[in-house]
């Protein structure tokens, strides 16, 4: 059974989880958006994908959790995919 969540999230806590994420694992969405391997609109539909994500308690205890930097995102993530292939270009 695949968890489901019928609202969206804050979109500023969204925010700052999607830009935490990527910054644990080591990406700057300003390098990414800089160099052309994402827009502003790639980052603004990434925030919008993590408001509707049921694991926002789980990805707040990773965030919290000491990892090196650079550690991969972790499965639950919607992101993981694309934030490993943003760790390769930027």
């Amino acid at each position: 059974m695949t968890a489901q969540i019928s609202h969206l999230g804050d979109p500023a806590t969204h925010f700052w989880l999607t830009r935490s994420m990527a910054r644990a694992v080591g990406v700057s969405f300003s390098e990414a958006m800089a160099c052309g391997a994402m827009s502003a609109g790639d980052y603004a539909q990434m925030v919008t994908k993590c408001r509707q994500c049921p694991y926002v308690q789980d990805c707040q205890s990773w965030l919290g959790a000491r990892h090196p930097r650079g550690a991969d995102a972790p499965d639950f993530c919607c992101h993981s995919k694309v934030l490993r292939q943003l760790v390769d270009v930027v």
